[in-house]
């Protein structure tokens, strides 16, 4: 197969739940123990550290990677999903994964892959931890596709755990309260590893210890241990929150060497060296176009305090979610005196852009539907004056069609 026919061979042939939603989701943990078998155990072969939550894990993961980049350490970093290309889910130093990796990998475990109908999911956790293992990591940075405690990334044995913000996410598959979500992000905690909680909320932070007594894992709350912070070059004032529990992560690392200068050139270099997207990323200036991928309650809430900082005439939002979410929690957090272009991201999950207007007129919402995601941003640009903001968001799936 060539690459494009062994992506969509992975794509079509077996449920990925960024396209299907709840239907893909394994929630076990016995198919990805068993392929880590078959391949050799390849997790067990470099060292790694574990993130978690339901915001900033990403943004957290890609500073870590980039800290550890600039102190030297060949670094693997593994995230999901991706906005654009397939390969940026695993990567090295910054690099993406080689097509002809991708295509050998799945060549050479078709078979097996076909008898076991391992998930997309499973199949892309195995193919990083195989690619990290041949090419000799020093580290690698693994962040948790959905909760922590069945998900297939949690067969690791990390030197640290970090869980970042929790909050009302994936309800229909962790659970309906902060709790029982704070409890599957636990999962990741192993026993006697040192784990970092960057945010120390009252209805989670006792969940956290308990687990972690348990495990009679060291339990560090960022907050504690970290008075100061550094710039990033990420912008969005809510990065701050996560750069806590990374230098808390940084701390707990034993047997790395680094800097403070490798700090404060990784914080400053995440997109350079780790090629970071969809994180407040302004794709013009006049009008200013951000895109970020925010998709619930706690991180579109933190996003519409940065958009109060902003300086503009008018405000335009292009917004398309997915169908699961919970319009009712999202859409209150959106200003009424802002124009409107609703779409419809290109996905099987997409939520149809009629749906979503008449859902936003009951919160004062009134704007225009539009058949594609760009036809929108399209229109936007087309009609915004050179001082106007235009936000893009409501979904990765929206922010992965304009960045």
């Amino acid at each position: 197969m060539t690459y494009r026919e062994t992506l969509d061979w992975m794509f079509a042939q077996l449920p990925m739940y960024q396209q299907k939603g709840a239907s893909a989701y394994n929630g076990k943990l016995q198919g990805i123990q068993e392929f880590s078998t078959h391949l050799g155990d390849p997790h067990l072969t470099f060292k790694s550290i574990h993130v978690a939550g339901t915001n900033g894990k990403g943004s957290c993961s890609h500073m870590l990677a980039s800290i550890l980049q600039e102190a030297g350490y060949k670094t693997g970093l593994y995230t999901s999903p991706h906005l654009r290309d397939f390969r940026e889910r695993i990567r090295i130093n910054g690099q993406k994964i080689p097509e002809e990796e991708v295509m050998e990998f799945i060549g050479g475990n078709k078979p097996y892959i076909q008898k076991k109908r391992m998930s997309f999911f499973e199949m892309t956790v195995a193919m990083a931890f195989d690619y990290f293992s041949k090419e000799g990591v020093d580290i690698a940075v693994i962040e948790v596709g959905l909760g922590g405690r069945l998900d297939s990334t949690n067969i690791i044995n990390p030197e640290v755990s970090l869980i970042t913000n929790i909050g009302m996410d994936h309800t229909d598959l962790l659970g309906d309260t902060m709790e029982k979500i704070a409890y599957e992000k636990a999962g990741i905690i192993k026993p006697y590893t040192p784990v970092v909680v960057s945010e120390r909320q009252y209805v989670t932070w006792e969940v956290f210890t308990a687990v972690a007594q348990q495990q009679r894992a060291p339990i560090i709350f960022a907050e504690d241990v970290i008075s100061e912070t550094y710039p990033t070059s990420l912008l969005g004032s809510y990065q701050y929150r996560n750069i806590k529990g990374v230098l808390a992560v940084i701390n707990a690392l034993k047997d790395f060497t680094i800097s403070e200068e490798h700090i404060r050139c990784g914080l400053m270099r995440v997109v350079e060296n780790t090629g970071l997207l969809g994180r407040w990323q302004i794709l013009s200036e006049s009008p200013k176009i951000i895109a970020d991928t925010a998709h619930n309650s706690e991180g579109l809430t933190l996003v519409m305090e940065q958009l109060r900082k902003e300086k503009y005439e008018s405000l335009w939002f292009i917004l398309g979610f997915v169908q699961e979410k919970n319009l009712d929690q999202i859409l209150p957090l959106f200003p009424k005196n802002a124009k409107y272009l609703f779409c419809k991201p290109d996905i099987q999950r997409g939520l149809s852009a009629e749906k979503l207007a008449e859902k936003a007129v009951e919160f004062g919402l009134k704007g225009e539907v539009f058949s594609s995601v760009n036809k929108a941003l399209e229109s936007a640009e087309e009609r915004a004056g050179k001082d106007d903001l235009i936000f893009v968001g409501g979904s990765n799936f929206t922010v992965a069609e304009v960045v």
